[in-house]
């Protein structure tokens, strides 16, 4: 999947809103080294600098195109182009972390069992994993895009990508964590977004969860993919009286700090 910054951008407030409620929570006075693992086009940076700004800021993405848009907004952090799922702090770094933080991005990601658990193995004992991830797929959506692939003629090319789960439960990751853990905090928040403009959510998820399979189609049946998408999913999220969508989505969240 290729990322495309602008159309992500689009909605560049409510994506923020929730990494800033995260960043919020993590209760660090000073840390060394941060990372921000799957980076995208370093939005967080300025407010990780601001509240750590004796910390080394080290911003992690498999996206050239969302890299470049980082490191040219943002000098003052180091950026590195790498795949987020095998990537850990190297020698040279020091090693494991003070805080590794990812937001919305270890939803892309399989194998939630085994990463986790080693993404807190990155962090210095008595440091923090942070983590923000959407959990919105039961949602129209999310469920449009499902009922899209299955009942178009291109669900031999798609089906094969759909990723119906991927998210867990709370507590299948709790129970992941709790052995490993000094401290443990886990909890979903619902944000009422209000967007504007013709079928906006199309316009959001465009830009992220129904990009992979836009991919994969080429012209005409792209076009006639995405419009069956965007008919369904402007039928589930009506507009309201003053022409403007409200679209309700939920994210889970996860505060861990490291044994000592």
């Amino acid at each position: 999947m290729s990322w495309d910054p602008t159309q992500y951008l689009k909605f560049a407030g409510e994506r923020l809103r929730p990494a800033i409620d995260l960043l919020g929570r993590v209760p660090l006075a000073d840390p060394a080294t941060v990372v921000d693992l799957g980076c995208g086009a370093g939005n967080l940076s300025p407010l990780i600098l601001q509240r750590w700004p004796g910390a080394t800021l080290t911003g992690v993405d498999s996206s050239p195109a969302m890299l470049a848009k980082a490191r040219a907004g943002y000098p003052q952090a180091e950026f590195i182009e790498a795949d987020i799922a095998t990537w850990r702090p190297p020698e040279e770094m020091g090693g494991p972390v003070d805080l590794l933080y990812t937001n919305a991005a270890l939803h892309w990601l399989d194998h939630h069992e085994t990463l986790i658990p080693g993404l807190l193995d990155s962090v210095t004992p008595g440091g923090w994993l942070a983590i923000q991830m959407p959990c919105n797929f039961a949602a129209p959506s999310h469920t449009c895009i499902v009922d899209a692939i299955e009942q178009g003629p291109w669900r031999a090319k798609l089906e094969p990508y759909l990723r119906r789960r991927p998210v867990a439960e709370p507590g299948v990751y709790w129970r992941l964590l709790q052995d490993r853990t000094a401290a443990l905090d886990i909890w979903e928040t619902e944000y009422l977004q209000v967007l504007s403009g013709d079928n906006p959510v199309a316009e959001y998820t465009k830009g992220t969860w129904l990009k992979q399979f836009l991919d994969r189609l080429d012209g005409a049946e792209r076009d006639a993919f995405e419009a069956d998408y965007r008919a369904r999913v402007g039928a589930a999220y009506p507009k309201e009286a003053d022409g403007r969508t409200l679209f309700p989505f939920r994210r889970l969240f996860i505060l861990a700090q490291r044994k000592a």
